[in-house]
């Protein structure tokens, strides 16, 4: 397991993460907003700042006035192709020294921080890729064109600044930009809990509008991820667990966490409705990285930085989010070896610092306490056990099926917002997890009891590994 190491191995879970079973509401201010806890998961453990300090009015005018049509319904700057030039006249302050000193305080405001970053970041975002939503708009079978290859200091410089403090890429993120921190509540008494007290801070084409499929493609995973908590808790108490050998405790902690990711994927399947396929290819546009992408193919110089040489970084991409990986290393799913498994890993270094060190102990924990050796020796473990991997293969293969409907059957760019070959890299990941269900199904002798006549609730079991069966059967033909 040591290709997939998130950060350096780390200490006791108490002495990493005091502030896991803390109450979100007596957190201590400006704390990093992904810190996470029982209650929040990797959900911000605050709603996100939504209005910055004066001194950035410029920037928030900007931001309002950007998407392609605004909060009160009349065309924003992306609708005539205006902001590129706005930019360029001037109209944006560089406010590059006065974020760094924001950032290099002794006690940063880290929520004010990744609130910058989000902001920026959508600006940049715009900023390069508006000369492919104009083309893409004129004639899609022709593509995006290119997109522009400087990002002016004004942007590059303050996105860098916040970035380099919140250690992940300067670029667009799934988490501290574009999803989990571009949330508002419109009533904050009732929380995120509810789908319909959701908003969206930013949005680039319609997300202003809560009935947009913009605002539902987003505003879906946020639904998503705020059923975290419990599955933290309970991929903590199986940790503790298999340490401590006790099959009883890994049994209250498996049903947490599969009463947890039923709610999780039972708001996934949501999408469908929430956010409409045909609509996905447009303001897609927008969220397309500047790496392994035909509209950058000499990357982005972002002025005043790296020396003058361009940066190459990935997209926004759903596959940053950390539900999935959670369950991939607490279960510890093997990944083959190849260059589609690389892409997963480069993918890490754009979940929040927080997430990743979480991720990052689950992992060496997992390890150290052999989860899968344990799982398979109790035969009403193991099946709780398969039962956690299924969820991960039909999130995936749900997964795969967005990617088909959204994507696939819609455009012929062969390149996923992340940089990732769309037709080959989901599938990568669900045979990996296939693999391992047969394995446990063997190895455990489930398989021996249900050929030898099945009961004890054993009938689940055979139906879920005929399914696997054939979806496997099912890849290998392709």
């Amino acid at each position: 397991m040591s290709d997939f190491q998130e950060d350096p191995p780390l200490p006791q879970l108490s002495a990493i993460f005091p502030h896991l079973e803390q109450e979100p509401t007596t957190l201590p201010d400006g704390l990093d907003p992904f810190t996470i806890t029982t209650k929040t998961g990797f959900l911000p453990s605050r709603a996100p700042l939504v209005d910055l300090p004066a001194e950035f009015n410029a920037l928030s005018s900007i931001i309002n006035d950007m998407p392609v049509t605004k909060l009160d319904g009349t065309p924003g700057l992306l609708a005539e192709y205006k902001l590129c030039s706005l930019i360029d006249s001037g109209a944006l302050p560089d406010l590059t020294l006065h974020v760094r000193s924001l950032c290099n305080a002794p006690n940063p405001n880290m929520e004010l921080i990744t609130a910058l970053f989000r902001d920026y970041s959508f600006l940049a975002s715009s900023y390069l890729l508006e000369p492919c939503w104009q083309t893409w708009n004129k004639d899609p079978s022709n593509g995006y064109g290119l997109g522009r290859e400087i990002l002016p200091r004004c942007i590059a410089g303050p996105l860098m600044r916040t970035a380099e403090l919140l250690d992940i890429p300067a670029f667009m993120s799934y988490a501290a930009s574009y999803a989990l921190y571009n949330y508002r509540l419109v009533d904050p008494k009732i929380g995120p809990s509810e789908y319909s007290n959701l908003r969206l801070i930013r949005a680039f084409e319609y997300g202003l509008d809560p009935k947009s499929s913009e605002a539902g493609f987003i505003l879906t995973h946020i639904n998503m991820v705020q059923e975290t908590g419990p599955l933290v808790s309970g991929a903590a108490s199986l940790l503790n667990a298999v340490e401590t050998s006790s099959p009883t405790a890994a049994k209250s902690a498996f049903q947490t966490m599969l009463t947890a990711m039923a709610k999780i994927e039972a708001a996934m399947e949501n999408m469908w409705s929430h956010s409409l396929p045909k609509d996905y290819i447009s303001y897609r546009t927008f969220i397309f990285g500047i790496t392994s992408q035909s509209m950058f193919p000499n990357g982005v110089v972002y002025e005043g930085e790296n020396d003058g040489k361009p940066l190459y970084f990935r997209g926004e991409s759903g596959a940053n989010d950390s539900i999935i990986p959670l369950l991939d290393y607490l279960c510890e799913i093997p990944m083959p070896k190849n260059p589609l498994t690389d892409i997963l890993v480069d993918f890490r270094r754009y979940r929040p610092k927080p997430h990743r060190q979480f991720l990052g102990w689950v992992m060496s924990k997992a390890a150290e306490v052999r989860v899968r050796e344990f799982c398979i020796k109790d035969l009403e473990v193991a099946q709780l056990y398969l039962k956690l991997l299924d969820h991960v293969r039909s999130f995936r293969w749900r997964h795969w099926l967005f990617a088909r409907e959204y994507i696939i059957k819609r455009t012929a760019h062969p390149t996923a917002t992340g940089g990732s070959p769309i037709v080959t890299w989901l599938p990568n990941q669900l045979m990996a997890v296939m693999k391992l269900q047969e394995e446990v199904y063997h190895k455990s002798g489930l398989k021996q009891k249900v050929e030898a006549g099945g009961g004890n609730g054993l009938d689940f079991v055979k139906k879920l590994m005929d399914n696997v069966k054939d979806s496997i059967s099912s890849w290998t033909r392709r």
